[in-house]
């Protein structure tokens, strides 16, 4: 394990890299209490978690890395699957010497979320999912057009627009055209093309969304998982102004869950962790601080993969705290 240089501003931040299957895996890591680990979206970094690492860190220990490929983090040979993605923050959790964590999700995240409360049940202690993936086909069509022919000439392109013009650029976009891209999210789209001036983020961008996403809409469900997470805490946050994925995504899917939290954030978009974490924070503090760890046994897990789906449990849902808004 090796130290990268640290962020500066924030003494209590570690910036780290951890050797993970003949690869490394960058983080960075702050706090000490029970492990969170911080799981970013398609195209970003751990930087995306910078607004509530801090908040987080008072009571718990942050991991928040850089997925595969992403950030500072090496690529591995191609395999960008959520399955593999969740396999790859399974071992840097036993690398780090965590045997489980409360696993929080933003957007792909999300979905690489869920996919390893379902392969791991035994390492996951919570499951928090915000703006999340993996719920339901509908996407903005600038992430299905990703996936269209001639796409990564156009995303290289982007690219190297400069950073200054390509956020004017977004902010016009978002006052002419909102339902598109809400005026929150102009500076983290921005931020995200900005990575894309490197050829070995593109490659990433573009293997990944095209494992998940189709020029229908996103291609990979998570929500057959669902079942199983019968009696693990789950929180699902979102912002009401999101136009990336549908925030009725979250609605629909709390009807599925036994006993989910939910937060919606007025005005905010996709990305409520950057542009709303003064309302967020307070939200996923007391989640955390008022509900215990999913205990897993292999018998309990037996009986939930035998369970049909109609004799699953329901019940309802409740807010995390002050601040909740129902849907």
């Amino acid at each position: 394990m090796t130290a990268i240089p640290a962020a500066a501003g924030h003494r209590a931040r570690h910036e780290r890299r951890a050797r993970v299957r003949g690869g490394t895996i960058a983080y960075t890591t702050a706090g000490t209490g029970e492990p969170l680990l911080l799981i970013h979206g398609l195209g970003a970094s751990r930087r995306t978690w910078n607004h509530v690492i801090d908040g987080l860190a008072t009571a718990y220990t942050v991991i928040a890395p850089d997925l595969p490929g992403h950030g500072q983090s090496d690529a591995p040979a191609g395999d960008y699957s959520l399955g593999a993605l969740a396999a790859s923050l399974r071992d840097l959790l036993i690398v780090l010497g965590h045997p489980s964590a409360t696993v929080i999700g933003h957007s792909l995240g999300g979905g690489v979320a869920l996919q390893f409360a379902y392969q791991f049940p035994e390492r996951t202690q919570r499951l928090v999912l915000i703006s999340s993936g993996g719920l339901g086909p509908q996407l903005t069509p600038i992430l299905r057009a990703a996936t269209l022919p001639g796409a990564r000439t156009v995303v290289a392109g982007l690219a190297l627009i400069p950073r200054s013009l390509t956020r004017r650029v977004l902010s016009v976009v978002s006052s002419i055209a909102p339902a598109l891209l809400p005026r929150t999210d102009a500076a983290p789209v921005a931020d995200t093309l900005r990575r894309l001036t490197h050829a070995g983020q593109r490659r990433t961008f573009m293997l990944t969304a095209r494992t998940v996403i189709n020029w229908r809409g996103q291609s990979v469900s998570a929500t057959q998982h669902l079942r199983q997470l019968a009696g693990l805490p789950v929180l699902l946050a979102w912002g009401s102004d999101d136009t990336t994925i549908p925030p009725q995504h979250h609605r629909a899917v709390a009807e599925m869950l036994t006993d989910p939290h939910l937060f919606e954030i007025d005005g905010a978009g996709h990305y409520p962790h950057e542009t709303a974490a003064d309302r967020l924070l307070p939200a996923l503090r007391h989640f955390l601080d008022t509900t215990a760890p999913f205990h897993y046994t292999e018998a309990r897990w037996r009986r939930l993969l035998t369970t049909r789906e109609e004799d699953a449990p329901h019940a309802g849902r409740h807010p995390p705290g002050p601040g909740h808004r129902t849907p």
